[in-house]
């Protein structure tokens, strides 16, 4: 894929917190694959974001807005599958998208999305290890965005409807809960019931919840029908998680940690809590990535320069409730939440945190275990209509 460079100069070397161009510290790589610029120009004066609900809040666009001229439009989007498809009948009116493993693989193949230069990211350097050049977001060592945050996808419960603390995923296909169980309306959500099944129903041959073959899908699908009638409502948005929750109408459900910050945060706050159940849990890495029509891509790097700071990281974690991959925001969290929020968030956990969480990631016909026998994305949204009837 080649880079769209016309009138488009880019320049390294932001501050901490100022987006002020400086002239290039770092040189970019020499590869013989895309070619990628050199050098941040003056920002075009607009950008629009498509992202998660709260991932564009005003307490750090606003700053961004005025530092840099590039002023914010934004539209949220309640899943993956609307954020690819926003992005593919894109004729230039979005520029960045926040987008999660189960997208961001589509988006590259698709060529929706340009490669980025990382030694145009000031902050680049200081990204946890494993979230610099992942496989959901670089092809053949060419980077198609940048790590942003991450967490896990956690089971949340109403603390007086759910009189013992739930340790299994066991409990959002309880009978007990009928009526009153919500989960995401998302097609990657049969990864939930694989993971779940993989502990449960080991002879199932289930070693990740992404790469499943029929039989194993099968099994997966039918668990969810079964949980069909517990449902009172799939959540699109996680506002709508947490109306649910805030009104009485759910008491359990998958959930971010996002939604239970809220409802906490109600007043009255709502007796919630979450957790991440024996069997594990599925999550999300999220990346920011340039829209290969975006006309604003001055912007879009002075952004992702923005979102990376420490300061802005720890702003983003402590809202959401997840990880920053900036691990120099652990520090600036404290700072913000007070001592212990890094610990609380998880931004200095140790790898056996990190390595219970099973990363969304497309669907491919081709498994790990180098068979090719597996289900891709098209076919996990057709069973999905089929759980939801």
């Amino acid at each position: 894929m080649s880079m769209r460079t016309k009138g488009f100069k880019i320049c390294a070397g932001l501050a901490a917190l100022s987006l002020a161009v400086a002239s290039c510290q770092q040189k970019p790589p020499e590869a013989s694959g895309p070619k990628l610029p050199t050098e941040i120009g003056a920002g075009e004066g607009s950008l629009s974001i498509i992202s998660w609900e709260g991932y564009a809040e005003d307490q750090w666009v606003k700053p961004f807005e005025e530092q840099t001229g590039c002023k914010v439009t934004r539209k949220y989007a309640g899943s993956s599958d609307e954020m690819v498809a926003l992005m593919r009948q894109n004729d230039g009116q979005y520029d960045v998208v926040s987008a999660s493993g189960d997208a961001t693989l589509r988006l590259i193949a698709g060529k929706n999305v340009l490669p980025v230069n990382t030694a145009l990211i000031t902050e680049f350097p200081n990204f946890t290890e494993s979230l610099k050049a992942p496989s959901f977001n670089t092809v053949d060592g060419v980077h198609y965005g940048i790590t942003y945050e991450w967490g896990p996808n956690t089971l949340l419960y109403n603390t007086k409807a759910v009189k013992t603390a739930p340790t299994s995923w066991a409990a959002i296909y309880d009978p007990q809960y009928k009526g009153k169980v919500t989960v995401p309306d998302n097609a990657i959500q049969i990864a939930d019931a694989a993971l779940y099944l993989s502990k449960t129903k080991p002879e199932l041959g289930i070693t990740d919840p992404y790469e499943l073959n029929a039989a194993q899908m099968d099994a997966a699908v039918a668990l969810l029908k079964a949980q069909k009638p517990l449902i009172k409502k799939y959540w699109a948005l996680a506002s709508d998680e947490i109306s649910l929750f805030a009104n009485g109408d759910a008491v359990i459900g998958a959930a971010w940690p996002y939604q239970t910050n809220t409802l906490k945060a109600n007043k009255p706050p709502v007796p919630v809590e979450d957790t991440i159940p024996s069997e594990g849990a599925t999550g999300w890495a999220d990346t920011w990535m340039i829209s290969a029509k975006s006309t604003h891509q001055n912007c879009a790097y002075k952004w992702i320069n923005w979102v990376s700071t420490p300061v802005v990281q720890a702003q983003q974690a402590i809202y959401f409730g997840e990880t920053p991959v900036n691990k120099n925001a652990c520090a600036e969290m404290d700072k913000q939440g007070g001592a212990g929020t890094c610990t609380r968030y998880h931004a200095d956990a140790p790898k056996e945190y990190f390595d219970q969480i099973h990363f969304w990631k497309t669907p491919q016909t081709q498994c790990g275990n180098g068979k090719t026998d597996c289900l891709d994305y098209a076919e996990w949204q057709k069973r999905w209509l089929e759980v939801k009837g």
